[in-house]
């Protein structure tokens, strides 16, 4: 297995030296190939997401094909000005002088995916990647099989198998996969498989990006609307079955808000799933057993008081949508991130109680507030951190047009979507052009031996002052020295041509 990989990264690394993803034209047709891949192969994409985990069809859809389809659509469009070099205002230590930021692509990237929506958060990144004009070698979850499959058959007919390659494996394999040099990682996982990743990319000193997850607060205040909120937070959390990184972990809230919350959830739950929920085509599955077991056990050992659901059958692996209330910190449900569709309420007296409940734990991935009273949202939001924030709804940051994505903490490091995917995925290289002309080298000349208290004071006043020139007045000061510089030459042209006649 190692010698395969060792030929791929050959393959891919020569791509990328060769300089074939480099051309903006180049990018565009690639990510042209990847959205018509979605189009063209949908049905084929549906039926892997069906038989991983029954996934909905509207779910599978809008969360895992058309996502991707507007992330490559938005990139084409934007591309040109996301990839142009970015110029610098007047600088006083270089005043002749041009200097720019040229975005560059890292080279090879591996991009590890996920399997609770795995071609969305693989071939998401991926997007990114392509824009930014790296080559690419894809690692799906092995967890979600058939979805892993599909992307090893269609991305070699759709994308350069020159640049771009998946590969398939157990974790052993993305562990053989790992040994080898890449020029940037980025991986969606938990927190264990983060630090491991990053391990592995400590003896080559490689950059990553890590989306982890963690245990999503959502609060609930007393002025909330609670019709919309409970509507809004049992979407979002039994979406997928719950096994979404920001899905709403657990709840915070006073037994007033609670039994509000708590009226509204279940006349919601049977209104839109019926009474045999496990017979509901639009309910997904556990992914597989050693899941299914987890959420059984921590299901069997909490303490709490059963509001909903409950119910689980290992051999369909179902879990039915679960609300439990009276959980405390030391519950079993509070210790790690649930990942299904089980909800525990956690009673709070005030606002201030749920903040510091909040920051007592690894920083989320996500956070959510639910208040009519502004006041009360704005204080969860200066008083806590988090990877993103969402104020009167769960989950709906992540597919804002022009919000970055990404955790902190515990939760991840660094960040994607649209413009931001292209940044990741970039290395901003500063270039400096300087001039050779005699007044340029005239201005510089302070910095050469010998050294001399003026030339000490020429510095500190240059440096003393650079600050106060902001970028506007920095451009006009330039303009204005340029086309004075200009005149100054104009005049001396005419002034020794008068004094030679």
């Amino acid at each position: 297995m190692a010698g395969d990989h060792e030929k791929v990264l050959t393959t891919i690394r020569n791509g990328f030296q060769s300089g074939k993803t480099l051309p903006l034209s180049f990018r565009i047709e690639q990510l042209k190939s990847l959205h018509r891949m979605f189009v063209e192969s949908k049905d084929e994409i549906l039926e892997a997401l069906r038989k991983d985990m029954k996934k909905a069809r509207l779910e599978a859809t809008l969360y895992e094909i058309e996502i991707v389809q507007n992330e490559c659509s938005g990139l084409i469009r934007n591309l040109t000005d996301l990839a142009k070099n970015t110029p610098l205002p007047m600088n006083m230590l270089a005043i002749l002088d041009n200097g720019y930021i040229k975005k560059e692509p890292y080279g090879v990237v591996l991009i590890l995916g996920a399997w609770n929506y795995p071609f969305l958060l693989t071939l998401q990144p991926m997007a990114g990647a392509i824009a930014a004009g790296n080559c690419v070698i894809v690692k799906p979850s092995e967890l979600s099989s058939h979805s892993a499959a599909t992307m090893a058959r269609l991305i070699p007919k759709y994308l350069d198998p020159e640049c771009y390659h998946v590969v398939l494996g157990d974790v052993d394999a993305t562990k053989s996969l790992l040994k080898n040099r890449f020029d940037y990682i980025f991986c969606t996982g938990s927190p264990t498989v983060g630090r491991s990743v990053m391990a592995a990319a400590a003896p080559n000193l490689t950059p990553v990006t890590l989306e982890l997850g963690g245990k999503s607060p959502c609060y609930i205040d007393e002025s909330a609307d609670f019709f919309i909120a409970s509507k809004r937070i049992l979407w979002g959390k039994f979406m997928n079955l719950g096994q979404t990184c920001i899905a709403p972990d657990y709840i915070l809230c006073s037994k007033k808000a609670e039994k509000a919350f708590l009226d509204v959830a279940h006349k919601v739950m049977e209104e839109w799933y019926g009474e045999k929920l496990q017979e509901n085509p639009d309910m997904p599955r556990i992914v597989n057993a050693r899941h299914f077991n987890r959420l059984q056990g921590l299901l069997e050992s909490t303490k709490g008081t059963l509001v909903f659901g409950g119910k689980y059958d290992s051999d369909d692996l179902w879990i039915e949508p679960t609300i439990i209330a009276d959980v405390t910190e030391r519950d079993s449900l509070m210790q790690e991130e649930i990942f299904g569709p089980i909800l525990p309420i956690v009673s709070v007296k005030s606002v201030d109680d749920a903040i510091e409940f909040i920051n007592k734990k690894p920083k989320p991935l996500a956070l959510y507030t639910f208040a009519k009273d502004d006041k009360v949202n704005k204080r969860i939001i200066a008083k806590t951190t988090s990877g993103g924030v969402c104020v009167n709804d769960v989950t709906w940051h992540s597919a804002w047009q022009g919000l970055p994505f990404g955790g902190v903490g515990d939760s991840g490091m660094g960040a994607y979507h649209a413009e931001f995917s292209f940044d990741t995925f970039s290395h901003n290289r500063s270039v400096l052009v300087r001039s050779f002309s005699a007044l340029s080298e005239k201005l510089g000349e302070a910095r050469y031996p010998p050294y001399t208290n003026s030339k000490i004071r020429i510095f500190q006043f240059i440096l003393g002052n650079f600050h106060k020139f902001n970028v506007k007045w920095g451009r006009i000061f330039s303009h204005f020295f340029a086309a004075a510089l200009g005149a100054a030459t104009v005049l001396a042209f005419f002034y020794l041509s008068k004094i030679r006649n």
